[in-house]
């Protein structure tokens, strides 16, 4: 494990990894919270948005590539900000591409892979998207993929499963993380 010691002058990055509707976006937010809280400088990016582009190229479906490049611009001008701590929430399909998001945020690293009740993820996506059917379904589906993916490749760290109140799983990500 990469630990994450907020008192070296040199940044960490925190990325938080799991399924579709695990709570990574909300785990982030209330990281930096808890970081925030305790004096820490740092700042938070949502992968998702570094990728929101279309149409994709036929051979990068998710904008891996563009989400690459943009985390890269993205995280250095945190960094000069004064981030200390960068936190990500984020997939990271398989272990090779680790080093590139190692490489993009530019400073050490720390992958932390929520985990969730597949009822519990089910019940939110419901939620997420009782208006879009489609969506739902897409989604529903890429919960089970995805899941499957990131447990055969192993890209991180520690797993820590979320709880029902985001503080107290962020409190268990930083411990996890070293933080």
């Amino acid at each position: 494990m990469t630990g994450l010691d907020v008192d070296a002058p040199r940044p960490r990055a925190l990325l938080l990894v799991g399924s579709v509707g695990v709570g990574k976006t909300t785990a982030v937010d209330a990281i930096g919270e808890e970081l925030a809280a305790r004096g820490v400088p740092g700042a938070a990016i949502d992968l998702d948005w570094l990728r929101r582009a279309w149409p994709a190229p036929a051979d990068d479906p998710f904008h891996h590539r563009l989400e690459l490049t943009n985390l890269q611009s993205v995280a250095a001008t945190m960094r000069e900000a004064g981030a200390r701590v960068l936190l990500a929430a984020g997939v990271i399909e398989a272990r090779e591409d680790r080093e590139d998001y190692e490489r993009a945020v530019g400073c050490p690293l720390t992958v932390v892979r929520l985990t969730a009740p597949r009822e519990l993820v089910r019940a939110r996506l419901h939620r997420r998207h009782e208006l879009d059917p489609d969506g739902l379904a897409w989604h529903l589906d890429r919960f089970d993929e995805l899941t499957a993916i990131l447990d055969a490749a192993g890209v991180e760290d520690v797993t820590v499963p979320i709880g029902q109140d985001p503080q107290a799983t962020a409190r268990a990500v930083l411990e996890a993380a070293g933080l």
